[in-house]
């Protein structure tokens, strides 16, 4: 592993960057949780962070659909972490995970800044497409820095199959709706297809409502 100059003028080893990606509940969170864990119990010095705009099960942990919790910092940015965290208790970490990466504007320079120059791993969990199966923030962006990428599957909510898309079960059209099972469902091609058609339409109808009264 090449050595480095870090930004405190002494020498550190190079970092890495892997990235998880797929649609919502195939257990990007659960697998972040697992290597963080392991990297925990093997002596590593770890830290979680997940955007502050996820309020869904805590605001200090990062939780999985199925409960699992690990301690977090919630942060707007990722750019104020080093920052708040202080000089010297930076210094000592050797892992960083990034829950719901999609929501970090800065994800790129981030990752590009700990582990090109810090000497971090970074382990990144994120959506890789919205609900219309778009670029979701920086998330893609971040792929060619990365030593692996693992793309995660869930199952069809319709018919079991693997799922390789979100789809989203409600009529607004932003692409940031932080929901659970309430709003998305995991779906395969064929019922995301078919899936978007209806919702297309329900939304065509409830214009056509507006628009009439």
């Amino acid at each position: 592993m090449a050595a480095l100059t870090s930004i405190n003028g002494g020498r550190c080893e190079a970092g890495e960057v892997h990235v998880i990606i797929g649609p919502m509940f195939a257990g990007k969170t659960t697998d972040l949780l697992r290597r963080i864990e392991s990297e925990s119990s093997s002596g590593r010095n770890v830290a979680m962070i997940k955007s502050s705009k996820d309020t869904r099960y805590a605001n200090d942990s990062v939780v999985t659909h199925d409960g699992l919790k690990f301690p977090c910092w919630s942060l707007p940015d990722l750019t104020s972490f080093h920052h708040k965290l202080g000089d010297d208790e930076y210094h000592k970490l050797d892992v960083i995970g990034i829950d719901e990466a999609q929501f970090f504007e800065d994800l790129y320079e981030f990752c590009c800044k700990a582990a090109d120059h810090d000497g971090k791993t970074i382990i990144v969990a994120g959506l890789d497409g919205d609900y219309l199966r778009r670029s979701f923030g920086s998330v893609l962006d971040v792929i060619p820095l990365a030593d692996t990428v693992t793309k995660l599957t869930a199952r069809c909510e319709l018919c079991g199959k693997r799922a390789f898309f979100t789809l989203r079960k409600t009529a607004e059209t932003q692409t940031e709706l932080i929901g659970g099972s309430d709003v998305y469902m995991p779906v395969c091609r064929q019922h995301y297809v078919s899936g978007q058609a209806v919702i297309e339409s329900t939304r065509n109808v409830l214009e056509s409502y507006k628009v009439s009264h």
